[in-house]
């Protein structure tokens, strides 16, 4: 797990340095919001450069899914700034006697951004570390971190490397600008797993992917890609019921473009699982081949589907009186999503569904995961816009053998917000979230399952050209 995380950081930062020699500028506008971290696909920036090559299919490309409307993308800026978020929650904590404590805090989250895009290069970093403060429970105070990268390197007219990572620290997953319990809209068939959420407690996260990809002929591109995740609970006693996990994956795909229109291909994915219960390791292994499927109406929309079988073997930890890690669960079973992916001028939507063996996020196994999400953006005036976001996530841990009361369960979420620039460098948001999640085994959840979340934030930024 170290040494692929070491290999991919090593093969960014070598393939980065050359690069910023290779830099074409051009104007920028500044930023129209305070989004925190950014991961937007890069591929169609770079190929509308480079003629006409193959688009890199949702499902195998790792990346997600637009969130701005194309009036609002802005490349090649250093941008800055400083946000102040005020939210109100019922179910910040819980007291002794069981009842949910509500109360105000407060986040304070510097930020800087570096956006380039030349001719064989994009590269996007954001870091946004904050402070967080609680009017009634003041030793829930803390300082968070929040930072990814979105790198996508041209090594020839055929090659191409794409690499992301993202890092958070906080003690409220709820407490981010852009808050979403199954994480941005993807096509992908394979992922991280954040969709269980403690409320309120302290959590460190990282996720990426590193791929390569190569168009060997007019309509034909092969490619690889690595994935890892680690999901981690400095305090466990905040989250009586959840534990750490981690992935790590690879996969190999083909793809075949039958018109600009139409790609057809087929991939092969592999996942090891792990999830750290009280005792031992529950470890699952998966192997997959897929099938997919994307249109591409046109050069901002489109369309996926992949289907195929999904093999797992799951290895529990031992209980008395076992003496030994036991084989709790082989099979095969069926691996099925599709996705939207719609960029207008004004408007984005995007959505999602799939079936897939996934991490447990904090459950006591890997699990047979249903996923629907949802996010839709609309510029109403020059200076406003709305928000909406929602997602539904159904949990089952496989096995249960050697772990009864393994912990199933759904999370149903939803996020709508306003959002106004009042002058050139500011922006004020509104906001409310409702959060549900039945998790009858996880006991910090169970006893408080819903939470109803109310923000407004205040930003300042600031932009400036680089490249030129």
């Amino acid at each position: 797990m170290k040494i692929f995380e070491i290999v991919c950081g090593a093969l960014i930062v070598m393939l980065a340095a050359p690069a910023w020699s290779q830099v074409e500028g051009s104007p920028v506008q500044p930023a129209a919001s305070f989004t925190g971290t950014s991961d937007q696909p890069v591929q169609s920036q770079i190929a509308d450069q480079t003629g006409d090559p193959m688009q890199t299919p949702p499902v195998v490309s790792g990346q997600t899914y637009p969130s701005t409307p194309t009036s609002e993308e802005r490349t090649n800026y250093l941008r800055g700034g400083v946000g102040f978020i005020s939210s109100y929650s019922n179910n910040a904590a819980e007291s002794a006697n069981g009842q949910p404590i509500s109360q105000l805090s407060y986040i304070i989250t510097p930020m800087v951004a570096l956006d380039e895009t030349t001719s064989r290069l994009h590269f996007n970093f954001t870091y946004s570390p904050g402070f967080s403060f609680y009017q009634r429970t003041s030793d829930l105070n803390s300082a968070n971190q929040n930072a990814a990268i979105v790198f996508s390197y041209r090594l020839s007219p055929h090659v191409t490397l794409s690499a992301r990572d993202s890092v958070m620290k906080t003690s409220s997953v709820l407490n981010q600008p852009d808050f979403a319990p199954g994480g941005p809209v993807t096509g992908g068939a394979e992922g991280a797993n954040f969709s269980v959420i403690a409320p309120v407690a302290d959590l460190l996260t990282n996720s990426g992917n590193v791929g390569l990809t190569y168009q060997f002929s007019a309509n034909q591109m092969i490619g690889a890609s690595g994935t890892f995740s680690n999901l981690h609970y400095p305090n466990p006693a905040q989250v009586t019921g959840l534990y750490d996990s981690s992935s790590q994956g690879g996969s190999v795909f083909y793809s075949h473009r039958v018109t600009r229109m139409h790609y057809f291909g087929v991939t092969y994915q592999y996942q090891r699982l792990i999830a750290q219960p009280t005792i031992g390791l529950n470890e699952t292994q998966t192997h997959a081949i897929l099938g997919f499927y994307t249109m591409y109406p046109s050069a901002r929309l489109s369309v996926s589907l992949f289907g195929g079988p999904q093999y797992s073997d799951t290895m529990e930890p031992p209980i008395a009186p076992l003496p030994a890690a036991m084989p709790a669960a082989r099979a095969w079973t069926p691996a099925v999503g599709g996705s939207l992916s719609w960029q207008g001028r004004l408007n984005t939507f995007a959505m999602s569904y799939s079936h897939i063996i996934s991490g447990g996020g904090g459950l006591n196994g890997a699990v047979h995961m249903d996923s629907a999400t949802a996010s839709w953006r609309q510029t109403i005036a020059k200076n406003l816009n709305a928000t909406v976001s929602g997602a539904y996530i159904q949990n089952n841990v496989i096995g249960g053998f050697a772990l009864p009361g393994a912990s199933n369960g759904h999370t149903v979420s939803g996020t709508v917000s306003l959002q106004r620039q009042f002058h050139q460098n500011v922006n004020m948001q509104l906001g409310y979230t409702r959060l549900h999640q039945d998790y009858s085994g996880v006991s910090v959840l169970s006893a408080l399952p819903d939470t109803n979340r109310e923000f407004i934030s205040l930003s300042y930024q600031f932009s400036k050209p680089v490249g030129r």
